[in-house]
């Protein structure tokens, strides 16, 4: 094997992470930016060559559409979360320069579409039936006020938690767990999918509560594009590299006007910059005191003065990338710590609507006395007016298990619990999509989940350097973990 050039920079991972008008100093005990906002942080701080080195044959990591009943689903993230507020959202800023579609996300009547299950014998459906409420919906006045509960519960609780040492804040408030399938529909939709507490976070505090679904062709994966395009441009195409490895595709003309380049090597660059990007898989990192060597599973070798790990923290927990000598133990204990989320958006595509449309209908809740099962639906008639898609969103458990069986077996339940909902003689899907962010080595899940009350030292070591080893992406920002925006201004604080 040839001797390996060496770099300056080498980032693992090319999706969206970092602020990229931030100036940044490799001595800083901050981690920097990195993925394709970082090509020009590190630009502008005269890096003068710099290798991404990317697993999948694209950009965006857990940004990343696929055509589905003829457009394009977002897979991953889906949303542009934390608008009109106080702070500007850096994401909303890049959807409006480039011409992104968006539209309102409007969640509020969604407690009012709730599905029941259960026999219209019981008494829920016979004091329905005294007021008039037509279907297998909940009444609004009981769905309201098993709300207003929910919240006033996961409000009690976060006071609770924010005792220091888990001790007595004077109150002695008790509260049940939800055990109703209308309790554990509302539990769902409060924690796992409206946001990940029922209490203000920094993303609805500062930067605004409203949210913004994205509804465009190109997908939201565009602004990844529109950024590169800014500072990267094809200059040739050449032969494999000495060092090996495809050609990432970086340039947005390379993108969206070629095939995937799988033989050949991309020269990409940014004036005097010269930015290497292959679709290599990272398996080793070697590092010591005066550099670090990066060995990919084809067995072709990387060295750099530095290099950004900005692979999920589900990927830092799994066994994919081994790192020589080991991380020291409270870099590992940090990383072991961080809970994943899996966010799992089935599609289902059918002939013909049979579904509820219109103001306050885009969302409906299926109430199961099983938490999660289901649970979360969509019609997609606002993203793609016509497409005749339903979306359901799983998590964690369930996603886990839904990704473990066949598709047809979750079409299967699917359908069941759509006709418990619409009655029998709903038409079948003729199509369903099923992401594997779980069992996706290259993902290991969906986002960083920290705890409401987060022990700030935990962060604080999840993002720290090791010695020339910078972390960032999404579960590295202290007050945006687990959004776009928190993966793209990491690093910033």
């Amino acid at each position: 094997m040839d001797s390996p050039s060496r770099s300056s920079v080498i980032v693992v991972g090319a999706g969206i992470s970092g602020q990229y008008r931030r100036r940044y100093n490799f001595s800083s005990p901050q981690p920097p930016p990195s993925r394709i906002s970082a090509a020009k942080v590190l630009a502008e701080n005269g890096i003068k060559d710099l290798v991404i080195l990317e697993a999948s044959d694209r950009i965006g990591g857990r940004i990343r559409k696929e055509k589905f009943g003829g457009v394009s689903v977002e897979l991953g993230a889906g949303w542009i979360v934390g608008v009109g507020g106080k702070e500007s959202n850096p994401v909303w800023e890049l959807a409006n320069e480039f011409g992104l579609r968006t539209y309102f996300a409007d969640y509020s009547n969604v407690r009012y579409n709730i599905y029941d299950r259960r026999s219209r014998n019981t008494v829920i459906f016979r004091i329905a039936a005294r007021v008039g409420c037509s279907g297998k919906i909940f009444p609004r006045g009981i769905a309201a006020d098993s709300y207003k509960k929910a919240v006033e519960s996961a409000i009690q609780k976060f006071w609770n938690e924010e005792d220091v040492g888990g001790g007595d804040n004077g109150s002695n408030s008790k509260t049940d767990p939800p055990s109703t399938p209308l309790e554990l529909a509302i539990d769902f939709i409060l924690h796992d999918f409206e946001m990940a507490e029922a209490v203000p976070l920094c993303t609805f505090r500062d930067l605004g509560k409203s949210e913004f679904s994205v509804a465009d062709e190109r997908g939201f994966d565009y602004l990844l594009y529109k950024m590169a395009e800014d500072f990267l441009f094809t200059s040739e195409v050449h032969g494999p590299s000495r060092s090996g490895g495809a050609t990432l595709p970086v340039g947005l003309s390379v993108s969206y006007h070629c095939s995937v380049l799988k033989e050949t090597h991309l020269s990409t660059v940014f004036l005097p910059v010269v930015l290497r990007a292959y679709v290599q898989v990272v398996r080793e990192i070697l590092h010591w005191g005066s550099g670090v060597r990066v060995i990919t599973e084809d067995g072709c070798v990387y060295e750099a003065n530095y290099v950004i790990v900005s692979v999920s923290i589900g990927v830092l927990q799994s066994d994919l990338v081994a790192f020589k000598p080991l991380l020291p133990g409270w870099k590992l204990e940090a990383i072991q710590k961080c809970e994943i989320m899996v966010y799992t958006k089935i599609f289902l595509k059918f002939p013909y609507r049979f579904w509820p449309t219109g103001p306050g209908k885009e969302f409906f809740i299926y109430a199961h006395d099983r938490r999660g099962y289901y649970t979360f639906w969509q019609q997609m008639e606002n993203t793609y007016p016509g497409s005749n898609i339903l979306s359901v969103t799983l998590t964690n458990g369930e996603s886990n298990r839904v990704e473990a069986q066949a598709d047809g077996d979750t079409l299967r339940e699917a359908m069941e619990v759509l006709r418990d909902m619409f009655g029998p003689n709903i038409p079948d899907a003729i199509d369903i999509l099923v992401p594997r962010w779980w069992n996706n080595r290259f993902q290991r899940g969906s986002y960083s989940n920290h705890p409401i009350i987060s022990n700030t030292q935990l962060v604080h070591d999840i993002k720290a350097p090791v010695g020339r080893i910078f972390f960032t992406g999404e579960h590295t920002s202290d007050r945006f973990s687990g959004y776009v925006h928190g993966a793209y201004l990491a690093g910033e604080h």
